[in-house]
């Protein structure tokens, strides 16, 4: 089983890669298969890490953790009802 050290280090690693594409803005994302397919990507692996200790989550409770796995698990589940517009509001 991963501590939550590795599993925050997942968090963070996937955080710079969205990064990494995301300044290039929406229009990149909107008209690149690829760069949709690297955010969607990433999101699932912070939504896979997010599973983290409750004493953790209740130390960062302003974020969202239920709604960080919920869109992991849509976003691995129902892959065709992927709203393009929430997944760049999101990142």
């Amino acid at each position: 089983m991963r501590s939550d050290r590795e599993k925050l280090l997942d968090i963070l690693e996937a955080i710079e890669r969205i990064e990494r594409y995301a300044v290039q803005g929406r229009e990149a994302f909107e008209q690149n298969e690829l760069i949709q397919t690297w955010f969607i990507q990433n999101l699932q692996v912070i939504g896979e890490a997010a599973p983290l200790s409750s004493e953790i989550r209740t130390q960062h409770s302003d974020i969202p953790w239920k709604q960080i796995i919920g869109m992991r698990n849509i976003l691995t589940h129902n892959y065709f009802e992927i709203d393009s517009d929430i997944v760049w509001a999101v990142v």
